[in-house]
C-alpha cells in the first residue's frame, strides 16, 4: 500500500522527461547512446587482459615459425591487438606500434569518460528536476484551492518529484557513473600490459637495416 502511495506517473514523467532532455542537450547524441550502451559493461566481468597476452604470445610463435606474412590469416577479435598486428604485418617500426597503441588507449578511456560524464550529467539535473516537479505541484496546488481532490493531487507532486529526483540522482545515476569510471580504469590499465609484447613482436620482425635507418 506504501509503494502504491509512493507512486505518482506525472511526478516521475517530469522528473524522468526532464532530466534524459537536460542531459541529451548538455552533450552531443553519439555520447548519450554510448552512456546507454556501457551498461552493459556493469553486468560483464572485471576485465583482464591475460587472454590477449596469450593471444599476443600465440601470434609471437607463429611469426617466428611461420613468418610474419602468417599473422594476416589470423583472426583477432580484440581491435587493439588486431590493429597492432595488421600494423606489423604492413611492417611498422616498433615505436610507430607503441605509438598506435597508446593511441587506442587514450581514444578508449575518453569514451568511458564521456560516457560516465553522461550519467553524471543526469545526476546533476535529476534533483533540479525534482524542484520543477515540486513547484510545477505547488502551482497546481494554488490554482486549485477550493477542490480538496485537486489540492491533494498537487500536492502529492510537488512532494514525490523531489523524492524522484534525489532517488534518482544518489541511488541510480550516480553509482552507475563511479562503476563506469572504475570499469574505464581498470581497462586502462590492464590494456597497458599489451603494449611491451607488441612492441617486442615488432621488433624481432623490423629488419635490421631498416633499424638503423630510422637511427
Amino acid at each position: 500500500m506504501l509503494i502504491a502511495q509512493l507512486f505518482d506517473p506525472i511526478a516521475l514523467a517530469i522528473v524522468g522527461g526532464g532530466t534524459a532532455l537536460a542531459t541529451v542537450l548538455r552533450a552531443p547524441a553519439r555520447d548519450a547512446a554510448r552512456a546507454i550502451s556501457a551498461l552493459r559493461i556493469l553486468v560483464r566481468r572485471r576485465f583482464a587482459a591475460d587472454a590477449l597476452l596469450e593471444q599476443v604470445a600465440a601470434q609471437a610463435r607463429i611469426a617466428k615459425r611461420h613468418g610474419i606474412i602468417a599473422l594476416d590469416k589470423s583472426v583477432i577479435a580484440d581491435p587493439d591487438v588486431a590493429a597492432a598486428v595488421a600494423a606489423i604485418v604492413d611492417g611498422a617500426i616498433p615505436r610507430e606500434v607503441e605509438a598506435l597503441l597508446r593511441y587506442r588507449r587514450q581514444a578508449r578511456i575518453e569514451r568511458h569518460v564521456a560516457a560516465a560524464d553522461i550519467w553524471s550529467a543526469a545526476a546533476e539535473a535529476a534533483p533540479a528536476m525534482g524542484m520543477v516537479g515540486t513547484l510545477i505541484g505547488l502551482a497546481g496546488m494554488f490554482a486549485n484551492m477550493t477542490d480538496p481532490r485537486a489540492i491533494g493531487g498537487a500536492m502529492a507532486i510537488a512532494l514525490l518529484a523531489t523524492l524522484y529526483g534525489a532517488l534518482l540522482a544518489n541511488l541510480v545515476f550516480m553509482p552507475i557513473c563511479h562503476r563506469l569510471r572504475a570499469a574505464g580504469r581498470i581497462e586502462a590499465f590492464e590494456r597497458a600490459r599489451i603494449e611491451a609484447p607488441l612492441v617486442a613482436l615488432a621488433l624481432r620482425e623490423t629488419p635490421r637495416h631498416h633499424l638503423q635507418s630510422v637511427a
